[in-house]
């Protein structure tokens, strides 16, 4: 998580910003924006992925987990539900797949990285 000064006219806010995989999630002016790019990058020596752990972007709690293990999910489905900040933040499957693991639950104070979920 980093802070970043931002100045909008003659205001300068603190905007949050947080990675989960591709997206960007920044918590400014009281908005959650996400910024995510249209296709995923190539990484160097790495082929497709055939497991994704689906993590905390931030320190948060877990609120809402909306899959079981076997579960099949679609791209962009919610996943989880953290709190932060005093803001909700969905945790989103990034592709369509099945869900493996789920290694959290409702209540519990996750960290970033924490494993929330893994997809198959």
């Amino acid at each position: 998580m980093t802070r970043v000064a931002v100045r909008v006219g003659d205001r300068t806010l603190v905007a949050t910003v947080a990675r989960d995989g591709r997206r960007v999630w920044v918590h400014l002016d009281g908005r959650v924006l996400i910024i995510e790019p249209d296709e995923p990058r190539a990484r160097k020596g790495s082929a497709a992925a055939d497991h994704d752990a689906l993590s905390a972007p931030m320190p948060a709690t877990v609120t809402r987990i909306d899959v079981e293990p076997g579960d099949a999910v679609k791209d962009g489905d919610i996943v989880a539900l953290l709190e932060a900040m005093k803001m909700e933040l969905p945790i989103r499957a990034p592709r369509d797949g099945v869900v493996a693991r789920v290694n959290c639950k409702a209540g519990d104070l996750v960290q970033p990285g924490d494993a929330l979920v893994d997809l198959e």
